[in-house]
């Protein structure tokens, strides 16, 4: 019977630990927002090409006990692709999201985020970008890959033309950022979106200038090759203030950030019709996401579900990352039985939901900020 008892108690607190190893703050609260921003400007920061993206729902969000009183925080986000590319120094509160119609670029990414001293800082991430097809029609706009021919012919033409009458000042594409079609009455009509560099030209070979006070602009052009209309907002030299030994104030340029000149094809993206954002990082390492890359074709595995006997409730169990084997994709998840621990005070946090005919808000997901 003492064996017994022991048992039962261990299954209790097994039961116990299995509710308090981790908070579900609700998706749309001020604490999950912090969380959010601060994983959208990491993953803006750490994208090199293409455009800016904004938060459009938070999916879930769970906290970890961590070492010493910090806290981790894993929580899936949904983004938006906007109409700022990622060398454009435009805020992203200004920046406005590509609406559906001309093929939305979503990402939906895992982020780790550890909360140290009250500062938030980004351990790992998996990320899985793809582009909206639920609006696509015929005679509709069309997003072309990036090594399209006839589209990347449109782009030559329209940057001709654009040194043609640009007056001691010559230029040459630093990024193809999407191109498009649309089929009309007298054949296919193309938009393209281009950043541009200051080049030196001789004999038509045309080299970016290695000058961080180079000129640099985006171009929208549409039209045909031999009729279209190009317009371009040129980005403004950013100035740094440097403070030497003497107290002095100066300016000094700041470099942009390293983004691939395409030369040639002007692009390496064989296939693609959008940049993707960084598929991932340190997805072992964190202990909270997949090894996998969400880009793959695998389907990252799911966590176990147990139920819960004194309700009839299925809950997703968290699987122990912590063991899993570099060699293998399978993850094991770690089986807990909860049992009924009504008569503990164990403070989670987030909404009591009652069961009955009553509407009630879910903890999670959030509010849609843009579309779904």
């Amino acid at each position: 019977m003492k064996t017994l008892g022991i048992t039962a108690l261990l299954v209790l607190l097994a039961g116990a630990w299995a509710q308090v190893a981790f908070r579900e703050p609700i998706c749309d609260s001020p604490e999950a927002e912090e969380a959010a921003l601060a994983a959208r400007d990491y993953l803006n920061g750490q994208h090199t090409h293409g455009y800016k993206y904004e938060l459009n729902r938070i999916e879930d969000i769970k906290v970890y006990p961590g070492m010493n009183g910090n806290e981790i925080y894993v929580i899936e986000v949904d983004l938006l692709e906007t109409n700022c590319h990622v060398l454009d120094p435009t805020p992203l509160a200004n920046c406005t999201v590509r609406p559906k119609h001309l093929t939305a670029v979503e990402g939906d990414c895992d982020v780790v985020l550890n909360k140290v001293g009250g500062a938030l800082s980004v351990s790992a991430f998996k990320c899985k970008t793809e582009e909206s097809t639920e609006d696509l029609c015929l005679g509709c706009i069309s997003l072309l890959p990036l090594n399209n021919t006839e589209g990347l012919d449109f782009v030559h033409a329209t940057l001709a033309a654009l040194n043609n009458n640009s007056v001691d000042t010559s230029y040459t594409i630093l990024e193809v950022g999407r191109m498009s079609s649309q089929v009309v009455s007298g054949g296919p009509v193309f938009q393209a979106e281009y950043v541009i560099i200051e080049a030196n030209c001789t004999d038509g070979v045309c080299v970016p200038l290695n000058d961080p006070l180079a000129a640099r602009g985006f171009c929208i052009a549409e039209g045909v090759k031999t009729s279209h209309a190009t317009r371009c907002k040129m980005f403004p030299t950013q100035l740094m203030p440097v403070v030497d030994a003497n107290g002095t104030v100066t300016h000094v340029p700041v470099k942009p950030p390293v983004v691939q000149v395409h030369t040639g094809s002007l692009s390496r993206k064989h296939g693609l019709s959008h940049h993707k954002l960084t598929s991932f990082h340190n997805p072992l390492l964190s202990g909270h996401l997949s090894a996998e890359s969400t880009e793959s074709l695998e389907v990252v595995p799911q966590a176990a579900v147990v139920a819960d006997t004194a309700t009839g409730v299925s809950e997703p169990v968290q699987p122990d990352d912590s063991a899993a084997d570099s060699s293998s994709s399978r993850e094991v998840p770690v089986v807990m039985f909860k049992r009924d621990v009504s008569n503990f005070s164990i403070g989670i946090e987030g909404p009591i939901i009652e069961t009955g005919p009553a509407l009630f808000r879910p903890r999670c997901p959030g509010m849609i900020r843009h579309f779904d």
